[in-house]
This record gives structure tokens, sequence and C-alpha cells, in this order.
């Protein structure tokens, strides 16, 4: 009787709908989501890497089952009005050598009046790291064994970041990488990305990762 609220939980984590059948199946549900989810859509950067091969285009979050978010920081309880406003949009390659994700960061995940929260721009960071170099990793999955994380200028709520994450070194169950958030720009009239926080990584793959029944989101 106790294990019967989790059966169907677990039933959904072994249905995870693919990394294609993600990105068709969120709907924005306010007008200001719905804007978001346009410009992200709609700009250059987005549309290229919809149409470059090497690319697997992706809404990670959205394979969490739904009873289930909210037991994740980034996939359910930062989700939402005015934090994390639409699930981020994710591309990746598949030797993990390279990782690329827009998110919206709202006015409700400040520090400051105005300024994104360091902790959360650090917990981005860490997971898109992650997400880059596991697929890199014997077992596809890893845990943080440092990071460290340099804040280069403010980051300014109500907009859209890139994050930006390269695998530059793997040596059995271990992966270094690098990374940084830069605000969404229209380079193609000349503007340039405000880089506001670099990080460097070390992940390692747990010994046990093969008989380990993780849930990543």
């Amino acid at each position: 009787m106790a294990a019967a609220p989790a059966a169907p939980a677990i039933r959904d984590l072994a249905q995870q709908p693919t990394d294609e059948e993600t990105m068709s199946l969120y709907a924005p549900a306010t007008e200001n989501a719905a804007a978001i989810e346009k410009a992200i859509f709609e700009h250059s950067l987005t549309r290229s890497l919809l149409q470059d091969p090497k690319y697997i285009a992706s809404r990670p979050h959205l394979k969490i089952p739904a009873q289930l978010r909210g037991q994740n920081l980034t996939g359910g309880t930062l989700l939402g009005e005015g934090k994390i406003e639409v699930p981020p949009v994710q591309f990746g390659t598949k030797d993990g050598s390279s990782f690329v994700s827009l998110q919206y960061l709202g006015t409700a995940l400040c520090g400051h009046p105005g300024i994104v929260h360091g902790g959360l721009l650090a917990t981005l960071l860490d997971e898109g790291m992650g997400r880059c170099c596991f697929p890199a990793l014997p077992n596809r999955a890893a845990v943080t064994a440092s990071l460290k994380v340099d804040y280069k200028a403010p980051a300014m709520a109500g907009q859209i970041f890139v994050l930006r994450a390269e695998t530059t070194r793997v040596e059995g169950r271990k992966a270094w990488v690098k990374a940084w958030l830069e605000t969404l720009v229209d380079e193609k009239n000349g503007e340039k990305p405000l880089v506001v926080t670099e990080a460097e990584a070390l992940f390692i793959e747990p010994k046990m990762a093969a008989q380990m029944n993780l849930v990543r989101g």
C-alpha cells in the first residue's frame, strides 16, 4: 500500500518521451510565456542549431514525470511564471563534446532587485556542464566533483540567456568541462553578447553507475 502512489511515477519513468517528442510537449499557459517561447524559436541561433545535424534538440526537463517535478529544482521548483518561465531548449552532441541551452530567467530569481541570484547561475552552469559531458562517459552519468565559477557581470533578470559548454578532456570515468552564460543578442546586426558568468568543473562517473537507476530530467 505504501508503495502504491509511486507506481505511476515509476511507470512514467520507464516510458519517458524521446528527445524529439519533448520538443512538442510544451504549451505556454500565459501571454508572457508565449512571447518568450516565440522569441526563443524565432531567433537565428535557435534556427541554426535546429538545422545543425551534429546537435540533438530536446527539452529534457519535460521527461520528468509530473508526479516527480516537485522534487526537481530546475525541472519543477524553479519553473514557472516569473522564474524559468518556459522549459529550457537544449542542444547537445552525441559525443558529449558540446552543449548549448537557452533559458529565460525572470525577476522572481533575483538575489538583488533586478539581478539574477549568483547561486542560480552556478546551478545552471553545473547542470549544463553535466548534460554536456554525460554522453562522453561510459554510462552517461556523473556527479560534480569540483566546480569553479567566475562572475563577470551582473545578469539582469527578465531576458533570455544562452549557456554554452564544452567538454575539454575525458579520462575514463572523469570529464573536465568549461562553460559560460551570455545574453542572447542579434549578432547579425552587430550586437555582441555579454558574458555574465564563466565556469569550469570536473565530473566523475560513480563506480556503481551501471547498476544505478538514475533519474535525470
